[in-house]
């Protein structure tokens, strides 16, 4: 194979320039791609959210892919994203046998699996009838005017990540590739404001100069039930970072307005995080105190467009992350 070919293929990924890997690898024809290659052009497909052409290369060197955790971990981002959940599961599974502890697929691992408990939680609730339906429907009113507080503690199937000792940020390949930014420039940053409409916060702008956007090792900000006394936990994927250019940056192609207009959250503010299988979104709360004002941060429910306050600013929000008691 031409090694000139692959080191800019590899310079490519590493400048986000997916377009150009597809584009270089397609001009050779389909019976002259190795497996590497192939691989090349599948993650930038991945990379560029055209997952079902990414499965149809990747399961043309299924075979040598079999015994492959990389092979297994990609194909099994492709069929997530494509809500093939079975055959992530499967993927990832395998992945993990062949590569057991490895942070990332961990924890699409747990994500899955969480959603899974949630489908049979709402199967459960549906399998109801007569009195039992009485009495179901009468503890769900109850429930629905509770106050606005996340009751229910995730389960968490796999460890997460555990940071070394001071260490905020998991910089792994899915944060890199789909999370992280060069630290914004003023002028980026008041361009990025200008777009969103809201003025960002001091402490924000300041974390994202050190280190722009992410997935940290704490994902989970407690909350408690006024009523019950039970703790139970906000998850969050990763953080938005100031941009345009990756994916999960805040005007990236799941950045707040993109969400907020896709999803029909509240246009209340900036979203800045989002919770796994979209169950829900955090977001910068700017009602108090206007759109120049120090915002609050909140959470917001996806089905019922719930709001539930977190933390009365970003900084005290970061500081409350944590990982989950199991």
């Amino acid at each position: 194979m031409n090694e000139e070919l692959l080191e800019k293929l590899e310079t490519w990924h590493e400048q986000d320039e997916y377009e150009k890997i597809v584009e270089a690898v397609q001009e050779i024809p389909a019976e002259e791609r190795d497996y590497e290659l192939v691989n090349h052009l599948g993650r930038a497909l991945n990379n560029l959210e055209r997952y079902e052409e990414a499965v149809e290369q990747f399961l043309t060197v299924a075979e040598e892919g079999a015994d492959d955790p990389l092979w297994q971990y990609r194909i099994g981002l492709a069929y997530y994203y494509l809500e093939q959940y079975d055959k992530a599961e499967q993927a990832f599974e395998r992945s993990d046998e062949l590569e057991p502890g490895d942070e990332d697929t961990l924890e699409f691992l747990g994500w899955i699996r969480n959603r899974d408990e949630e489908d049979e939680h709402e199967e459960s609730d549906e399998d109801v009838t007569g009195e039992e339906y009485e009495d179901h429907t009468l503890e769900k009113t109850a429930d629905e005017e509770s106050p606005a507080v996340i009751s229910s503690i995730p389960v968490v199937h796999v460890d997460p990540p555990v940071p070394v000792s001071g260490e905020f940020w998991n910089d792994s390949e899915l944060a890199l590739e789909q999370y992280v930014s060069d630290p914004p420039s003023d002028g980026l940053i008041e361009s990025v404001e200008e777009q969103l409409v809201f003025r960002l916060p001091v402490s924000y702008i300041e974390m994202m100069k050190e280190h722009n956007g992410g997935i940290p090792y704490n994902r989970f900000f407690p909350v408690t039930n006024e009523d019950s006394g039970e703790t139970g936990y906000v998850e969050i994927e990763g953080i938005l970072g100031i941009g345009r250019e990756k994916r999960h940056a805040l005007c990236g192609a799941e950045g707040s307005w993109a969400v907020i207009e896709r999803d029909g959250y509240p246009e209340i503010g900036v979203v800045i995080a989002k919770s796994p299988s979209e169950a829900g979104v955090v977001m910068l709360d700017y009602r108090s105190f206007g759109n120049d004002g120090e915002p609050e941060v909140v959470y917001v429910d996806k089905e019922h467009r719930k709001i539930t306050p977190l933390a009365p600013n970003f900084e005290t929000f970061i500081q409350g992350l944590m990982r989950p008691e199991v």
